[in-house]
């Protein structure tokens, strides 16, 4: 059994093989892209069992998504095929270094799982569920979802790790920050970041932002990212900073949910604070350094070498 489930959606995402205004792109090639789905690839890679559930359209799409996710070791079982709804897309558009997405997701399968879709044997054994931010603000039926897995969690004790991924662009004009603040209260583990965390809580400094994390909620572990200028974890006892592990970044999509799988990877092998946001920092620098969301997340071998400073030979 997984001992760590996580759900979501999954999009097909077209890279532009040039760097300009979508308007003068002749030519793409497709990619995954779905926080949760970016989280468990990552898991997987490090050695960890983890389960994927959402649901996908009943198109060519839909099997790409499966097919690309369950390549990379991650269990694909729970997977709904929605005949009603087509497989959300989205569009990267790059210039000077920079990424604006285009989503075309309204309407999608995924918008349209229910609770229903969750069954309660998987929690049985599972030790930590993911969730994020995104997906229950794709529909109500998606937030419905949320919750009822967050139930099943807390019946089986599972613990719940939770990043709010706050995305703009699906809020419109409705504030979830309600919304997302009970999820936080609710989580064992809080990943967020920075700018995040400052929506939510208000404060400007992470010691501010960890007083009021630790004031209300049953949290236990939680972190702050802040991309190039590194990270703060804080176990409700000490707050330890994280030094950006050297990159050259590339792509920064995708880095977030890299230093959240490995940092779960290290709560579930029992490591401390420290090795648990080393594991982080690590797998989120090299997520920067190639296109495409998971293709430069670490294989357990590459993340046990550079956390013991072992010199790779190529030659």
């Amino acid at each position: 059994m997984a001992k760590v489930i996580t759900l979501g959606e999954t999009m097909v995402c077209f890279s532009p093989d040039s760097a300009a205004p979508l308007r003068y792109v002749s030519s793409f090639h497709p990619r995954i892209a779905g926080a949760e789905s970016n989280l468990a690839v990552g898991l997987a890679k490090l050695g960890h069992e983890v389960l994927w559930i959402s649901r996908l359209g009943e198109d060519e799409f839909g099997h790409y998504v499966q097919n690309m996710i369950r390549s990379e070791g991650v269990d694909t079982r729970a997977v709904r095929f929605d005949e009603a709804n087509p497989t959300g897309i989205m569009f990267k558009e790059t210039s000077r270094g920079e990424t604006a997405v285009y989503y075309y997701r309204k309407h999608s399968a995924a918008s349209a799982m229910e609770p229903e879709d969750l069954d309660e044997s998987l929690f049985e054994e599972a030790e930590i569920l993911h969730i994020t931010g995104i997906t229950p603000v794709l529909s109500e039926s998606c937030r419905r979802t949320v919750e009822r897995a967050v139930e099943l969690a807390k019946r089986h004790g599972v613990r719940i790790s939770f990043d709010p991924n706050i995305r703009r662009k699906l809020w419109g004009d409705r504030d979830y920050a309600p919304m997302l603040r009970d999820f936080c209260r609710e989580s064992q583990i809080l990943l967020m970041g920075l700018d995040e965390a400052k929506v939510l809580y208000g404060g400007e400094s992470p010691e501010e932002i960890f007083a009021a994390v630790y004031g209300d909620g049953a949290v236990q572990l939680a972190v702050l990212k802040d991309g190039g200028n590194g990270a703060w974890a804080s176990d409700g006892k000490q707050i330890l900073y994280l030094e950006p592990w050297p990159c050259r970044p590339v792509d920064p999509i995708g880095a977030g949910d890299a230093f959240n799988a490995a940092f779960l990877a290290g709560v579930l092998e029992g490591c401390d604070l420290q090795t648990c946001g080393r594991m982080g920092a690590v797998a989120g620098a090299m997520a920067t350094e190639t296109d495409g969301d998971t293709e430069g997340y670490p294989d357990r071998r590459k993340l046990q070498r550079i956390l013991e400073n072992r010199e790779q030979i190529y030659r």
